[in-house]
């Protein structure tokens, strides 16, 4: 049976349909439904951020200037044998991360020097790793650059597997571990809700060496140094590594025989086992000292040959550190020493609290969205519905699909998507009004509706995609996992619209396709045609709007933004303490370091938000790295309060903070240029500069409003104000779009009437679609609690500044810079293809 053009579309929307409706399906099924369900199925769902289900986040990085030092360390005590070897006296090599510097005693061994060390880096390949240098009687060899990044990128490798090996013999549930930048580790772990004894695991080197003690005199040449035994006594050290720990093949916790105590059994590989006996035989009556990151645990004196390949680490271990220590043994040292440089951490009664927030706020804002699309257009407003409940589906279906983790800022993202996906159809709404107004048929109305509103759409829509993928690329964690669901929201939404509603419009129209068609709810009460003059009052209007941006970059400047650990660096932990009181916080910090820590109560009683102080950067480095604030806090607070709990803590190091603060500055100034260059493509360079300067106008309100309220400015409120940028401008290409459109159907009128007549003919898409964003997003503002304040209010301010713009500024703006086009005798517009083709054919 032949099928027409019609009939194969709609076959199609159900099955992409269909397909999207499955993939969400399992995130919302019961467990005694689903357990009967295929296990790959049932396990397709939506993973669950930290934030939601509870855990901690771990961001490392890794010492590439201690890692350097070592490999020059290393290199420079295998150059410092070779000259021995030869003869070649030498003083004590100085080594930096960049620089190994040899100086001979006998200033004629230079050429000698100099030979050798080229004979010792040269390579093969032909790539010598470092640069000679003659420099003041001494050879310099320098680090080349291609070295030290493979020298990096190897231990970023390696790193990422003892990581991995260490984790999962820890017994953590799905641990995960991934690279974040350049020389990030990003370590996430479910479940964990004080990671401290796992920041401990994981950054601790594990480089375990023996060394013999030096002898009372040492041949010339042979390099030294000391450290403290078990006893606190000054032991000397011969610097040179008899034995590495990459030789240990196993270790296990063990029990001394004699007096029961916890110690550290392993075994060596054959290579391990050869060395360890021969050089046991060689040293009979020496001390070993057993040298783990710089610190000696153990120093037995070899009373006889070991070979059998095993042998026994014993100290004053506790159980728990025996056990500890055994599994760093097997996972192998780190090549570099791993920093925490941030850390956050919730709990799981936060997590499940932030899940019922956002599916509450979430339908919530979902029913205001849909009663008023049902009381503004009635029937159209029930397709609209219609709609939006398959959007909703197929973006939790994508999201599933491409195995996104669902965050706390994703939910918001969600809402969001909620509001501005139902723009489309407004807009499809009101096309197709217009049309019917001028006598066409029900079937034309639609056509017509939809092809005149597709461009609107597309535009629309790519604008705010431009914003949101900044977001993505220079956003971290939620907030990128903010970014992933707008984008999806804003692609499936722009299927729904062009495709699902047309169909179900196809069906709506199909009995009265030669019928006028009508709205049905509010709209058929309103005026088919405003004739507000908005463009009479645009000089008040712009020095209104300047004056507002004057005074809120003055707020910006004074008071000032109320920055959170994202941007300023530093600690804050989140208190919860029944029946207490700031006082009693206070009193259990007064006699430690914490004393001078910032204390806010929160609106319900006893939940508190401590910032701890920190007085320099390098201070606020070492705690973030140590975790050691944190955990005198926690001590502290239980001594007075002992039913305490901490359900968030976080901790951002000053380059992370330092990061966030340049990858914010970037992204908006990148956002900016991207919707430019976009604008001046897609219209003309006036309508563009006006888009820029009016988001410019909307931004600096913005940063106003949350310097004057003190709504804490972190990587929310960035999510906002990126958001903003999207959603004012996709306003602003609405109004755009019809100004060029009536330019175009009347190019003779004057622009002052043009610009009255667009802004008239978009001014129920504006208010409509600003009315559905504000209404989906409000239950969150109001009843999302402290933990999406950051973007919520910002966003609700910033519908209403930019919705605001859109007809009071953008237009005004447009006509100052159209003026002075028509002053230097340019046209509003370029002369379109259709418009160019008809000129060549009137040519002679």
């Amino acid at each position: 049976m032949n099928r027409s053009p019609s009939q194969k579309r709609g076959i199609v929307y159900v099955l992409v349909i269909v397909l999207g409706l499955l993939c969400a399906l399992p995130n919302i099924l019961p467990a005694t439904v689903s357990k009967h369900l295929p296990g790959w199925y049932q396990n397709t769902t939506l993973t669950l951020g930290l934030d939601l289900r509870g855990g901690s986040h771990l961001l490392f990085e890794i010492d590439t200037q201690g890692l350097l030092l070592s490999h020059n360390e290393m290199v420079a005590g295998n150059l410092n044998t070779e000259l021995r070897r030869n003869r070649v006296a030498i003083d004590k090599p100085q080594v930096s991360a960049d620089t190994i510097t040899i100086t001979p005693k006998d200033a004629l061994q230079l050429a000698a020097v100099r030979k050798l060390a080229w004979d010792s880096i040269s390579s093969d390949t032909g790539l010598a790793p470092y640069s000679l240098h003659e420099k003041s009687g001494a050879v310099e060899l320098e680090t080349k650059a291609f070295h030290k990044d493979a020298l990096i990128a190897d231990a970023i490798e390696r790193s990422l597997e003892i990581l991995r090996k260490r984790l999962n013999e820890s017994g953590l549930v799905e641990p995960s571990i991934t690279l974040q930048g350049e020389s990030g580790i990003l370590v996430q772990l479910p479940g964990v809700d004080n990671p401290q004894q796992i920041r401990e695991l994981l950054g601790t080197t594990a480089k375990l060496t023996f060394h013999w003690q030096a002898k009372g005199s040492l041949p010339d040449g042979i390099d030294h140094f000391t450290l403290k035994d078990d006893s606190g006594s000054m032991m000397r050290l011969e610097r040179e590594v008899a034995l590495e720990g990459k030789h240990i093949s196993d270790a296990q916790l063990g029990f001394n025989n004699d007096y029961g105590q916890p110690v550290v059994t392993f075994r060596l590989d054959n290579e391990g086992a050869r060395k360890f006996g021969t050089m046991t035989r060689d040293n009979i009556g020496r001390p070993l000292a057993i040298v783990l990151d710089g610190r000696i645990i153990t120093a037995p004196v070899i009373r006889g040959v070991i070979s059998g390949g095993s042998g026994e680490i014993s100290g004053s271990f506790s159980t728990q550190e025996a056990t500890d220590l055994a599994l760093l043994l097997r996972a192998g040292a780190l090549p570099a020493k791993l920093d925490v440089v941030e850390e956050r951490t919730v709990g799981p009664e936060l997590g499940r609290d932030a899940i019922q927030m956002g599916l509450t706020t979430g339908i919530a804002g979902a029913l205001l969205v849909f009663a008023f699309m049902l009381l503004a257009y009635g029937s159209w407003g029930l397709i609209a519905c219609i709609a939006l409940g398959i959007n909703i589906s197929l973006l939790i279906g994508v999201l599933t699909l491409l195995g996104a983790t669902l965050t706390l800022p994703g939910i918001a993202g969600i809402i969001l998507t909620i509001g501005m996906a139902v723009d489309a159809n407004i807009l499809i709404n009101e096309r197709i009004r217009e049309e019917s107004r001028k006598g066409v048929s029900a079937q034309a109305a639609m056509r017509q509706g939809f092809e005149r509103a597709f461009a609107t759409i597309l535009d629309s829509n790519l604008t705010t995609l431009i914003a949101v993928s900044l977001l993505f690329m220079f956003g971290s964690g939620p907030v990128r996992g903010f970014a992933v669901t707008i984008a999806v929201g804003l692609l499936t939404s722009l299927f729904t619209a062009v495709a699902v509603t047309r169909q179900i419009m196809g069906w709506h129209v199909r009995g009265k396709r030669r019928q006028a068609l009508k709205p049905g709810g509010l709209q058929s009460r309103i005026p088919d045609v405003t004739a507000i003059n908005f463009m009479r009052g645009r000089r008040l209007g712009l020095i209104g709007s300047a004056l507002l941006s004057i005074a809120s970059i003055a707020l910006f400047f004074s008071p000032g933004l109320h920055y959170g650990v994202d941007f300023s660096g530093g600690t804050a932990v989140e208190i919860q303490a029944p029946n207490s009181s700031t006082e009693q916080v206070r009193a259990a910090l007064q006699d430690t370091p914490l004393a001078a820590s910032s204390i806010v109560e929160f609106d319900e009683t006893g939940q508190y938000l401590v910032r701890l102080p920190s007085n320099n950067l390098a201070e606020l480095k070492h705690e973030v790295a140590s975790g050691s604030s944190v955990e005198l806090l926690k001590q502290s607070v239980k001594q007075v309060l002992p039913d305490a709990s901490f359900p968030r803590v976080e901790m951002v190091g000053p380059k992370i903070s330092g990061q966030f603060a340049e990858n914010t500055i970037l992204a908006i100034l990148l956002a900016g240029a991207g919707l430019l260059s976009y604008l001046w493509i897609r219209f003309e360079s006036h309508f563009a500069l006006a888009a820029t300067l009016t988001i410019a106008l909307d931004l600096t309100k913005t940063i106003g409003f949350l310097a004057l309220t003190g709504i804490e400015f972190n990587l929310s409120a960035v999510a906002a104000l990126l958001a903003l940028i999207g959603y004012s401008i996709n306003d602003k290409v609405v109004v755009f779009d019809r100004i060029r459109e009536n330019l175009r159907l009347n190019p003779d009128c004057p622009l002052l009437t043009v610009l009255n007549d667009s802004i008239n003919a978009t001014l129920t898409r504006t208010i409509f679609t600003s009315l559905t964003s504000f209404l989906a997003l409000l239950p969150m503002a109001v009843a999302g609690g402290s933990a999406v304040t950051s973007f919520a209010l910002p966003m609700l301010f910033g519908i209403v500044i930019g919705t605001s713009s859109s007809i009071l500024i953008a237009a005004p703006i447009v006509y100052l810079l159209g003026q002075r086009r028509l002053q230097k005798g340019l046209k509003q517009l370029q002369p379109s293809r259709e418009e160019t083709d008809k000129e060549l054919q009137l040519l002679p």
